[in-house]
């Protein structure tokens, strides 16, 4: 993890993710944090702890700032019931959408995002497009981002309590899990995803989906292993075989996103009086001293 003095890291951040631990982390109790004028901000005023601890952590030399743009996505036309379970977002939370990307911008931090991609394509795209000029580190709580890693690519997994960081690299994949990046998308086409509302093969867990690609390495080489399989396995692949093939593809993070940034527009170096005016208007007063 660590990197030689004066190699360029890019710190790709994972928005919505920061955004919705932030607050539901910051209204319990149904304490909701707002300005003077009633404007709620506790997830802003957590999304700037969770990005200023893995800035001071990570050193980053350079910062992108990735974003869902609306439920409506290439994923949602391939699968109808994709992410069909998830409720509204919070009353509270709605009018934080728009005004922590202009806290993001306070920062000098580029917001990206487009209209029928995930951020997760758009994270995707610009690590491997970036890689080559910058360690990147993914910094999410979306465990689907562990199928980017690589030996330039590092994903930093948000833990419970504020710095609690799992830093996946290749190495620590495998000893975690067993597994290599690229099969994290086979246990997911496996095992769906409850979460994004996938089903995979109907009747394969993970403890069964895990044993499956690891015996085997992908979902191509447990198919042409159908006969090697127990009857009861076997049986349920062929019987969701369809599924089983879609959901590896829901699973399937794009790397091919027509976005672009350029590389020297998101370099991290902050205007102190920008952020303090943009703390000012949001009442942060207790947060000014992050910002050296």
């Amino acid at each position: 993890m660590i990197q030689e003095e004066n190699t360029n890291k890019l710190l790709l951040v994972d928005g919505m993710a920061l955004l919705f631990r932030a607050f539901f982390a910051n209204s319990y109790g149904g304490s909701v944090r707002r300005t003077s004028a009633g404007v709620p901000v506790n997830a802003i005023y957590g999304f700037v702890k969770y990005f200023m601890d893995a800035v001071q952590k990570f050193e980053p030399t350079h910062v992108v700032c990735c974003w869902d743009m609306g439920s409506t996505t290439f994923r949602t036309t391939q699968y109808e019931g994709y992410k069909a379970n998830r409720p509204s977002a919070p009353e509270d939370l709605i009018p934080q959408f728009d005004l922590v990307k202009e806290v993001v911008e306070s920062f000098g931090v580029p917001n990206v995002g487009l209209a029928g991609y995930e951020a997760d394509d758009c994270i995707g795209t610009l690590a491997k497009r970036h890689s080559s000029e910058a360690h990147v580190y993914v910094l999410s709580g979306d465990h689907d981002l562990l199928q980017l890693v690589d030996d330039r690519i590092t994903v930093v997994i948000m833990k419970k309590g504020q710095g609690n960081y799992a830093v996946y690299t290749p190495e620590f994949l495998h000893e975690e899990r067993q597994l290599t990046p690229e099969q994290i998308i086979c246990v997911k086409g496996l095992m769906g995803d409850t979460s994004d509302n996938y089903p995979g093969v109907k009747g394969i867990g993970e403890k069964t989906a895990y044993k499956l690609v690891q015996e085997h390495g992908s979902v191509s080489g447990i198919l042409e292993n159908l006969d090697r399989l127990s009857k009861t396995i076997r049986a349920k692949i062929e019987a969701d075989i369809e599924m089983l093939h879609m959901s590896r593809d829901l699973a399937t993070i794009r790397c091919d996103v027509p976005i672009e940034i350029e590389f020297t527009s998101c370099g991290w170096q902050v205007n102190r009086a920008q952020v303090m005016n943009k703390f000012e208007e949001l009442e942060f007063k207790s947060l000014m001293a992050l910002i050296s």
